[in-house]
């Protein structure tokens, strides 16, 4: 659904006890085409103060400082309350337990994923590329998160946007990289009519595939596509010079 949170225009899912979350579009910010105008990501190519500008529209529609990632395409989980952080930890997701902590993932076709328990007393927050998705980053954030928070039930999740099932083209080695996890997947691979060896993958389905086998009872899709919607989302496969949009999540201060 569509929210407009500090003078920015953001989209979210549906509502969770204790927990705010949302994704910003590509509105709102300073930028310049073609990272017009909220690009958030550091190393797009865009000018530094307009990212410094942009963080800081961010920064006042949170509660603290967001836990900016160098994200890696990888599956490794930092604990976002650990006295030791670096700047950017190069890695994939984050979890807290820690009202107010505020967890950031940055997308531009992977997909944003927020996982909370019905409680509001754990969450995570993880990029979803499909290496990321084949290697266990969903999993590893879950595992993390039962392990912060040993009594906590009721696992949720939201899939922001992301690309489509109609513009993902991938090859042989994505189909593999799945399927030899679980031949069941392979129904999130389209073949390509004419194109031997290329499918069309359904990236939302296939993490709603993984966190409901991990024991996510609910799991809400945005159904959002960012490749063809280019005037909301940014889009790396559309554009390749492009900028990054944001989830932003916390547990509510009490």
């Amino acid at each position: 659904m569509d929210r407009v949170i500090a003078s920015l225009p953001v989209v979210t899912g549906p509502p969770w006890p204790g927990v705010t979350y949302f994704c910003t579009t590509r509105a709102g910010g300073v930028g310049v085409a073609p990272h017009d105008t909220l690009n958030l990501g550091l190393r797009a190519g865009d000018d530094p103060a307009a990212v410094a500008e942009n963080r800081r529209r961010v920064r006042a529609a949170v509660p603290g400082n967001p836990l900016w990632l160098r994200q890696v395409h990888g599956s490794e989980v930092v604990d976002a309350d650990s006295p030791e952080l670096p700047d950017e930890p190069a890695l994939d997701a984050s979890v807290t337990s820690q009202p107010g902590r505020v967890l950031a993932v940055m997308v531009a076709d992977c997909l944003p994923v927020v996982i909370a328990d019905a409680d509001g007393k754990v969450l995570g927050a993880a990029h979803a590329g499909w290496r990321g998705l084949a290697g266990g980053v969903l999993e590893h954030t879950l595992a993390a998160m039962r392990a912060k928070v040993p009594t906590a039930t009721g696992w949720r999740a939201w899939v922001g946007p992301g690309i489509g099932p109609q513009a993902f083209e991938v090859g042989q080695d994505v189909l593999d990289a799945f399927t030899a996890d679980d031949p069941a997947t392979a129904r999130y691979f389209t073949p390509r009519p004419g194109l031997p060896g290329k499918w069309l993958a359904d990236l939302a389905g296939l993490a709603d595939f993984r966190l409901r086998r991990a024991g996510v009872q609910e799991v809400a899709l945005s159904g959002m596509c960012t490749v063809s919607q280019a005037q909301r989302f940014f889009s790396y496969r559309r554009d390749t010079e492009t900028g990054r949009m944001a989830l932003l999540a916390w547990l509510d201060p009490v």
